[in-house]
This record gives C-alpha cells, structure tokens and sequence, in this order.
C-alpha cells in the first residue's frame, strides 16, 4: 500500500546563521528607527533641553520630528487596510470554471516524465479533457491533490482538516467573504457551496469529516488581518529619489520618453528607423515587487543596449515599486481597467491592432487588398517579458487581449499553480527561516502597498494563468519559462511539473541553484538566456 504523503508532517526547519545576520543587520536598524525617532522628540520636548541643543543637534531633531509626522501619516494609511476588501473575486461562472479547473489539474494519468512534446499530437493534452470521477483514497492522484491542498491549512495533516474549514476556504475563494451560518446562505449560495464541496471530495478520493478544528484553520487571503510593518521616512525617500534619478536617466542617456496613458504611467524608446514591418517586435516589460525601477536597472540597462534596434516599453507600477508618495499608491488598477489601458496604448503606437480581424467573410476584394497591404506595411503583435509579480498582468493580457501578444517570456512567474497555495502561504505566513525569507517578508511582504494589492485587491481566479490560455505555449521561440529550483516563493517543482504534463519541454530553462530574482541578475546564465531569446528570429 502507497504511503499518503497528505499526512506526512513536513520536516521540521531551523533558523539559518543567515537570518540572524539579516535581522540583526538590517531589519532591526530600520525597524527601530521609528520608535527611536519618537523616543527622542519626546525625550527634547519633555525635557526642554530642545532649545539648547546646538546647530547638529537641531539638525538631528528635524530630522527626528519627520519620521515621527510620517510614521502618523504612514499609520493613517494602514488604517485604511483594516475594512473589508474593496473588491469581489470575479463572476460567480467565471470561479467556478477555474475550480473546475483546478480539480482536473493533475487528473491526466501520465508517465512520470509527462508527454513527449516532439511526438505529441493533441494541441490541449492533459487535465483539460479529463472528467472529474471519484477517486480511490489511495490513487496517486488523490493522495497528490490533498497533500496540495493542505497548504492552504498550515501544512497540517490531512486528516486533521475538517469540514467546516474546507466550507469556510470554498466560500471565501468563492466569494470572498467570511462563512455566515449554513442556516443564514442565500439558497444559491448554499447551492454552490455543496456542489463544490461535492466536486472537492470526489478529487480527494475521501470524505472530509464533518466538525471543526481550529489547529487548520485555513488561509483567508483577502479576509485576514494584514500585517504591515513600518520603515522609516528616510527609506521611502530613498528609494523615491533613486527612482526619480533612474527615470530620468532613461530619458537622457537613452532617449526614453515618460507618459501617463489614463492613468497607466510608462517610459518608452522606439528607435528612430525602426519599421515594424522589418524590424524586431517591441517588448513590453511588466516588473515585479520591490523597488520599481532601482532594482531592475543593472538589467534594464543591459536590455537596453542588447535590443538597441527595437522599441522598449517599460510599465511603470507605483503601487508595488514603495512609492509612497504617489496618487495611486493604494489604488492599483483592476484587471478589466488595467488591460483595456494597455492595450489602447498598444494601439495607439501602432503595434497591435485593438480588435481581431478574423472574419473576412462578405468582405470585397478591394477591401481584402488593401487590409494585406497594411498589413505588409506592419507587424501586429509584442514580446512581453515578464517577472514574479508582473506575470499577473502579462496574464491578463493574454486572458483579455491574446492577439496583441505574439511572444512571451515568464521569469519566476507566480501566475502558475497559486490554486495550490504555497505562493501564498511563502510570502505571508509561513515562518521565515533564512536570511533570504527575512528579507522578502520585511521589505516586500509586510510592505503598505504591497500588502494593499495582495492582500485586498486579490482576485485569484484573474491571478491565474492555464495552459491553455497561452498562445503558442509549446514552441519555445515564442514562449519561454525561466525558474529557480532553490525559489522561495514559489513551489518550482509543482510549476515545472505542470508545465512539462502540457508538452512543454525546450522553452522551460531552470536554474538548479536559482533564487527568486535571481534569472534577471546582471551577468547570470538567466539574464543570457533572457537576452539570446529576445534576439532570435521572429516570423
């Protein structure tokens, strides 16, 4: 009989020398400078000795009395954090498709290396065509998919998670709010609530005990606390400032423009000869968390001169780049808006056409030709190259907007495989180990507008991408996949293993040593690869 890995405790971790460096060094002197600031104002103003200070000291008081004004202001604005989410998951249909999809995911019974992409003949293998059927207890496949979906519930055994929990996970993922009494739902709510649960325990191979237990309760992304952490003034402004610096520098020594497109910001370059219909295709890049444009440069600037025959568009995202002093900071764009944006602006360079032009029925033949005449004239379609966090956007436009992008390139991407939970759950809950773990947590995950855009503007159904929804997936000349096997962020065993079960084998590069963000460091095997793909040719 198979052992079932769903109840196998995970390994027990301890804390490296590493994070106790990271907190001792950098996140205990930044953390503490606020309530030093308010120590010192306090102490002067108590005790007077404010108006004998000398020139320094006046000086340092200042600078004092500024963390302590904006330690208030930056406390006004997590308060804002504290009421419910602003937005609702997506459609009621448009969930339960994705459940759907989630419950196939993994369903094909294929051999331990997945399908062979060079003799493959079906265009969509895999878990879209299969059936949901119940399963045996001890399939492999049922005992993979709750071992999975324990993540969601501390890691906790399976068989310590009950069913009121599993309701309150279905109903949030659903609806994105908490789980009212069973006797107080909406009779369509009850309706869809227990067909899921139904779907759920035929994919689990088991039934799900009734009762409750509070040891896994399970993660309510939108709906939990969120846990915000201060930094000081002089950081914010720092990383302001050098961003500042850095857009301007673009627009000096490259020849990028700066602009704002309702609302969506961006630098560009397009080369003065460049024709679309000869040259390469622009890129768009979609960052990801972090420092926007600071922690980007050393590769921005290299792809910079490495595509110097191609127009470059870079999307600039205040909300998750720290800067605290934009308009727009804690108000990302939805999807719907986001795309519809960026698109128009794809349009409106001339790189894309808006709407398809599939139909050519009752079309004259003097319209035909003219139609293949602009289209000789022009190349229709962008390279999008995306990271960690930027891969929901690029996820969106190929949900929204697939005919605009011709080419893809997913660094680190978190778009796949966050049904399963462990992106979630390694950014915001799981205990931190190592210096590395401390330093996401502290300076992204616990971050204001980062914790505003994950954990209240969420819609994980939109955050998702399927194989089937990217165009060209299997060719890797047009879609490429780059991934660390040491990420901590993402499980990069689980993304592998679903892409390689959809065929996907030449376009998937992994680094076996490799570090979330580590693909795109200035001089490593990630960002060659990232720059040899850009350059090959495109049909």
């Amino acid at each position: 009989m198979a052992i079932d890995i769903s109840d196998i405790s995970d390994t027990i971790q301890r804390r490296t020398i590493s994070f106790y460096a990271v907190l001792l060094f950098l996140v205990a002197p930044l953390w503490s400078a606020v309530p030093l600031a308010w120590a010192f104002v306090i102490y002067a103003l108590h005790t007077g000795k404010f108006w004998s200070y000398s020139f320094l000291g006046l000086n340092l008081f200042a600078v004092a009395f500024l963390e302590v004004l904006f330690s208030v202001y930056h406390f006004h604005l997590t308060r804002q954090l504290s009421g419910p989410p602003p937005n609702g998951h997506g459609s009621i249909s448009e969930i339960q498709v994705a459940f759907e999809r989630i419950l196939k995911a993994g369903l094909a019974n294929l051999p331990p290396d997945g399908y062979d992409e060079e003799t493959l003949d079906n265009e969509r293998p895999g878990s879209p065509e299969e059936d949901i059927v119940q399963l045996e207890h001890d399939d492999h496949r049922a005992m993979d998919f709750r071992n999975t979906l324990r993540t969601w519930f501390g890691r906790r055994p399976w068989s310590s998670v009950r069913l009121y929990e599993v309701r309150q996970w279905i109903y949030w993922s659903i609806f994105n709010k908490n789980l009212p009494e069973l006797e107080d739902l909406p009779h369509a709510h009850r309706a869809v609530l227990d067909d899921t649960v139904e779907l759920l325990q035929k994919r689990l191979g088991k039934r799900i005990p009734e009762g409750s237990d509070v040891s896994c309760r399970p993660i309510l992304l939108n709906l939990d606390n969120a846990t915000v952490l201060w930094r000081p003034f002089a950081f914010y402004a720092f990383t302001f400032v050098t961003n500042l610096c850095l857009d301007h520098w673009y627009q000096r020594s490259h020849g990028f423009f700066r602009g704002n497109h309702d609302g969506l910001e961006y630098l560009v370059r397009i080369p003065k000869n460049w024709k679309a219909s000869r040259d390469s295709r622009p890129v768009v890049f979609l960052h990801g968390l972090g420092l926007g444009l600071f922690q980007y440069h050393n590769f921005l600037s290299h792809m910079v001169q490495e595509s110097a025959d191609r127009p470059l568009l870079i999307i600039l995202q205040p909300h998750i780049s720290q800067n605290i002093f934009h308009p727009r900071y804690l108000a990302p764009m939805p999807r719907k808006q986001t795309t519809k944006t960026l698109a128009s602006l794809l349009a409106a360079f001339g790189w894309a056409d808006l709407e398809t032009n599939s139909s050519s029925l009752n079309t004259s033949e003097d319209e035909v030709n003219n139609t293949l005449d602009i289209q000789s004239r022009r190349r229709s379609g962008v390279t999008i190259l995306s990271h960690s966090n930027g891969s929901y956007c690029h996820a969106w436009m190929l949900k929204d907007y697939p005919h605009m992008v011709t080419r893809s390139c997913f660094v680190d991407p978190v778009t796949f495989c966050g049904w399963e939970g462990d992106v979630c759950r390694n950014f915001f809950y799981k205990t931190c180990y190592t210096g590395t773990e401390l330093l996401v947590r502290y300076f992204v995950g616990t971050e204001l507008g980062v914790v505003n855009l994950l954990q209240r503007n969420f819609d994980w159904s939109s955050n998702s991408l399927w194989y089937e929804e990217i165009p060209n997936a299997r060719d890797p000349s047009k879609t490429l996949f780059l991934l660390g096997e040491k990420d901590s962020i993402i499980a990069p065993s689980r993304v592998k293993l679903y892409l390689r079960s959809h065929g996907i084998r030449k376009g998937l590069w992994c680094d076996p040593n490799g570090r979330h963000g580590q693909a795109l460091l200035s001089g490593g095997e990630g960002c060659k690869v990232v720059y040899e793909w850009l350059k090959e040719r495109e049909c």
